[in-house]
C-alpha cells in the first residue's frame, strides 16, 4: 500500500438491542419518559414489550419529557392512563406537566393511594380548584407537591390537612401575577395555610408569590424543620430587624 492511500475505517459496530440482558434493558426504559416508552420502545421488539409492562417500569411517570412533540400529536389523556393502569397500584411519582384535567388527577388519585410525589404545570380552565381538592384528599402519603403557573388558586391550608406528610412544597406564580392581583386579595393566604397545616415541611418555594413579612414570619414559626425556602421575585416582603435574623436562621426565637 503506498503511502498516499487512505486508511481503512472499519464499519462501525451494530447492536442487537433485542439481545440485551434484561436488567440492562429494564434500565434502559426506566431512562425514558412515559410517552416515549408506550409510542416507541414497547414496539421495538417483544421481549421489550413485556419489559415495558412490568410494574416496577411505572413506579415514576413524568409527562413532560415530550421531545418535539404537540399537544395535537397524541391524547396525552390516554397515554397517561395506560401508564397508570400499568402500575397496578404501584405509582409514586407523576408529573403531568401541562396535561393535567380534573378526571385525569382523580384517575391517578383513586388508583395510586400510596403516591408520594405530584407535579403541575400550565393548566389554566381543564382543572378546578373544586376538581383538585376532591383528588388531593386521596392522597395521604403525599410528600412532594409541585405547582406551576397554574390559573387557580388552592387552599393550602386543606392540602396540608390533607397531606400530613408533605415536606416539599414548590408553587410558581409568574406569569400569572395580574390574575392573582385580581383575585386574592390577601397577600399572605397562601403563607398562613402554609404555617397552620404544614410542620413537617423542609422545602419551601414561592416564586413570584405576594407573601408580606407577616406572612414568612407566619410560616418561619409553623414550620420549624424547615431547611430550605425559595422566595424569588416576591417583592412584598421587606427584611428588617428579627424577621431578616430569623430568615437567616441567626434567631430562631424571633
Amino acid at each position: 500500500m503506498s503511502a498516499s492511500s487512505s486508511t481503512v475505517v472499519p464499519p462501525p459496530m451494530m447492536i442487537d438491542w433485542t439481545e440485551l440482558p434484561l436488567e440492562l434493558t429494564s434500565l434502559i426504559l426506566l431512562r425514558l419518559g412515559a410517552v416515549e416508552i408506550l409510542e416507541n420502545a414497547q414496539k421495538v421488539c417483544t421481549q421489550w414489550r413485556s419489559i415495558s409492562k412490568d410494574p416496577s417500569i411505572w413506579r415514576k411517570i413524568d409527562m413532560r419529557d415530550l421531545g418535539n412533540r404537540k399537544k395535537g400529536d397524541l391524547d396525552f389523556g390516554i397515554l397517561c392512563r395506560h401508564a397508570v393502569d400499568r402500575s397496578q397500584g404501584g405509582l409514586l411519582e407523576i408529573n403531568f406537566g401541562a396535561f393535567a384535567t380534573d378526571e385525569l388527577i382523580t384517575y391517578v388519585a383513586e388508583r395510586s393511594r400510596n403516591l408520594t410525589s405530584l407535579g403541575l404545570g400550565r393548566f389554566f380552565k381543564c382543572v378546578t380548584k373544586a376538581g383538585f381538592m376532591k383528588a388531593i384528599e386521596k392522597l395521604p402519603f403525599l410528600e412532594t407537591f409541585e405547582l406551576a403557573h397554574s390559573g387557580i388558586i388552592l387552599d393550602l391550608k386543606a392540602v396540608g390537612h390533607a397531606c400530613p406528610r408533605l415536606k416539599t412544597l414548590k408553587i410558581n406564580s409568574l406569569g400569572l401575577l395580574a390574575y392573582i392581583f385580581s383575585i386574592n386579595s390577601d397577600d399572605d393566604d397562601y403563607a398562613l395555610g402554609i404555617a397552620e397545616a404544614m410542620p413537617q415541611l423542609r422545602h419551601l418555594q414561592l416564586i413570584g408569590d405576594r407573601i408580606t413579612a407577616n406572612g414568612l414570619k407566619a410560616i418561619l414559626d409553623g414550620c420549624p424543620h424547615l431547611e430550605h425556602l425559595d422566595l424569588r421575585k416576591c417583592f412584598n416582603i421587606n427584611l428588617a430587624g428579627n424577621l431578616e435574623k430569623q430568615y437567616l436562621g441567626g434567631d430562631q426565637s424571633a
